[in-house]
């Protein structure tokens, strides 16, 4: 086939129809069966390992290996699912040393053995024991890893425990404990010291941790541990240890995410400059830099919500940024010659990649999603700053209506969606989203909102949040909202505001604190109350809520007084709500008591349960349900038929509501 412009067929002109029914390639189908999660990049010697989220396999994690020769093959057998309840959210469930595979399987949370070519031998007995994050002791034989311990009433008691590579399944004998958290245990590279990284309730580990070192002994013993640096004020983040020796590690004592280490006993900055380079650490194993050689460090760093690369001479303090659209994700290998890791651009879908440190080509070994979709389709993100409460600036990315088979009639303002992502500590990117285009492409404007409290723009706007969740970030997503309205670029009738998680806690308190703002809401396991979650969640985040809220009982008016659920009188406008019936971190019975007061106030609502979901969607099946249930809700309260071929939602009170036309 030839590639001369000129052997391509005329391109029509596009057709005139109002927004959100245009007809797009980018179906719910297509995002879900795309939509692998690549993470967790391990190297071993000259192999690649990765992580694969797979949807169609009813969202089990793989783990897969590209071997030196170029071959690609899955190394976990078929039903595995590596996955750990550390911390809930878990991370770092599986380490690679000398081919030999270590892994947590999710069913149990049983360490298990994989040696190529073999079958999986337990290291751990059954129980009620969870492990991550494990350091591979070769020399003594051992790995030393976070482990929970839920076998005794009441929270799990975290340590780091050390058990054998092989032999008789061991529960694990600690090492280190005194701490309610624990992370990132590390080797430096004779195997005679230990790292690693501890906090205490209440801070969460972008609040306050401690960075902790011990020698160890030839039998294994710890011994000698004392506190490097860090504390209630410092979060420290991805302690590590250079070729020659040298701890490594990111600290924001600056008020940014800077790189530091530690030469004779002191510590010192690698390089100052207004970046973070590290990250909020909900999962384990996170990483932002990495060393290609003794001198050559490897460093991913955001400005401005974006993510890029870097090198730095560690010897000369050179800093030289590497021209690449993509953007690194939640952990950065190397090699001598590569950077390694899961990465994307606005364009590209995410991938496992290799990046020439010379030359900044990249190498895609593994691709997301093999949907090819043309540009025309694709709407690109504009960084946006808007003005907020206190006189303060917040930050997002925007995204116009795109389809090039499609035109609106004159004069008509988009519908336009308000995302608010989870943590709320947390941010979100630039990288191709296919949800965002589902959107897009159909003849929505969306905005993805880094609100006061999103990492990447420093300390000082990621502690915005500190007392003031379901304030400051409902403000800047209401301000973003009146911001585009004023620039013409959205339907002040059609504004609608979703969220997963903590986001979905947003768009809740938005839509009753805020009423004639939003036109419609979607809730995708989102906190309607407080006190429940304050007294019912998981141990990681059991004292999350005293930072953002305040201490509870004693600030009970506060969290009262902040909870949805309490102020459903308030409600103007139809709501959809998405729930998981195997949620440990917002448990179903908030979707329902949400669901059940809007249905009781006569408003339009929905509500789909997922049987074997849990805390984030994992099934395709899933994926694709609530997308289509979503379109179909929107189009049904706004009064425009989409184009898909959609199931029908049940919506209840549906009959009474009358949807507005749009504003022209």
């Amino acid at each position: 086939m030839s590639s001369d412009p000129g052997d391509e067929l005329p391109r029509r002109l596009p057709d005139h129809s109002p927004y959100g029914t245009w007809k797009s390639p980018i179906t719910a189908q297509r995002v879900a069966a795309g939509a692998l999660r690549l993470g967790s990049v391990v190297l071993d010697d000259d192999d690649v390992y990765w992580i694969e989220g797979r949807p169609h396999e009813d969202g089990h994690n793989v783990v897969v290996k590209r071997g030196f020769d170029g071959r690609v093959a899955d190394v976990t057998p078929a039903g595995t699912n590596v996955r750990t309840r550390v911390h809930e959210y878990g991370g770092a469930a599986y380490s690679v040393s000398r081919g030999i595979v270590y892994y947590t399987e999710f069913a149990d949370q049983r360490l298990y053995r994989l040696e190529p070519g073999g079958r999986p031998e337990p290291l751990t007995p059954p129980g009620d024991w969870f492990y991550a994050d494990c350091a591979i002791d070769v020399s003594r034989r051992r790995i030393v890893c976070v482990r929970e311990d839920h076998t005794a009433p009441g929270e799990a008691v975290t340590t780091l425990v050390s058990l054998p590579l092989s032999g008789e399944a061991s529960a694990g004998h600690v090492i280190v404990s005194g701490h309610d958290f624990y992370s990132t245990p590390r080797f430096n590279p004779d195997g005679s010291r230990l790292s690693w990284l501890a906090w205490r309730h209440p801070n969460m580990p972008w609040d306050g941790t401690e960075l902790w070192v011990a020698c160890v002994a030839p039998d294994g013993a710890v011994e000698q541990p004392y506190r490097v640096t860090g504390g209630d004020q410092d979060a420290i983040f991805q302690p590590g240890w250079s070729p020659d020796g040298t701890l490594y590690f990111a600290s924001d004592r600056s008020g940014w995410w800077n790189l530091h280490r530690v030469r004779q006993e002191q510590v010192e900055l690698v390089h100052v400059m207004s970046a973070d380079f590290g990250r909020p650490q909900w999962l384990l194993g996170m990483a932002t830099w990495a060393f290609a050689d003794a001198s050559l460090l490897v460093a991913a760093y955001q400005q401005l919500g974006r993510w890029r690369l870097a090198v730095i001479d560690v010897r000369t303090g050179t800093f030289t940024p590497l021209c690449t659209s993509l953007e690194p994700g939640e952990n950065v290998t190397a090699t001598r010659t590569h950077a390694v890791f899961v990465g994307g651009s606005p364009t590209a879908p995410d991938a496992v990649v290799r990046l020439d440190l010379q030359t900044a080509e990249a190498e895609i070994v593994r691709s997301a999603s093999d949907l090819i979709v043309d540009e025309g389709y694709l709407a690109r993100p504009e960084p946006i700053e808007f003005p907020t409460e206190d006189g303060l600036t917040a930050h997002a990315f925007s995204y116009a209506p795109t389809n090039r088979d499609f035109t609106a009639f004159s004069g008509e303002r988009p519908p336009l969606i308000v995302i608010s992502h989870g943590g709320p500590t947390a941010s979100t990117s630039s990288r191709l989203n296919l949800e965002v285009q589902f959107w897009t492409s159909r003849g929505f404007a969306v905005v993805d909102v880094n609100y006061g409290g999103s990492s990447g723009y420093g300390r000082a706007y990621r502690r915005r949040l500190i007392g003031r969740w379901g304030l400051v970030d409902v403000a800047d997503c209401v301000n973003v909202a009146k911001y585009l309205t004023a620039r013409g670029q959205a339907d002040p009738e059609r504004l609608v505001i979703r969220g997963r998680s903590a986001g979905g806690y947003t768009t809740l308190a938005a839509l009753t604190s805020n009423p004639h703002v939003f036109k419609a809401g979607a809730s995708y396991y989102g906190v309607s109350d407080l006190e429940t979650m304050a007294r019912d969640t998981h141990k990681f985040e059991s004292r999350y809520l005293d930072g953002l809220i305040g201490p509870y009982p004693e600030a009970r008016d506060v969290y009262r007084a902040r909870s949805p659920i309490h102020f459903i009188d308030r409600l103007s406008c139809p709501l959809v709500f998405f729930q998981g019936l195997e949620d440990r971190v917002v448990p179903p019975d908030q979707s329902r008591a949400m669901a059940d007061a809007v249905r009781a106030k006569g408003l339009p609502v929905a509500l789909l349960t997922f049987t074997g979901e849990q805390h984030g969607f994992r099934r395709s099946s899933t994926i694709a349900a609530c997308l289509e249930a979503e379109l179909g809700f929107y189009g049904a309260v706004f009064g425009f038929i989409p184009a898909d071929q959609l199931p029908p939602v049940a919506i209840e009170n549906l009959s009474r509501w009358r949807p507005k036309s749009s504003t022209t």
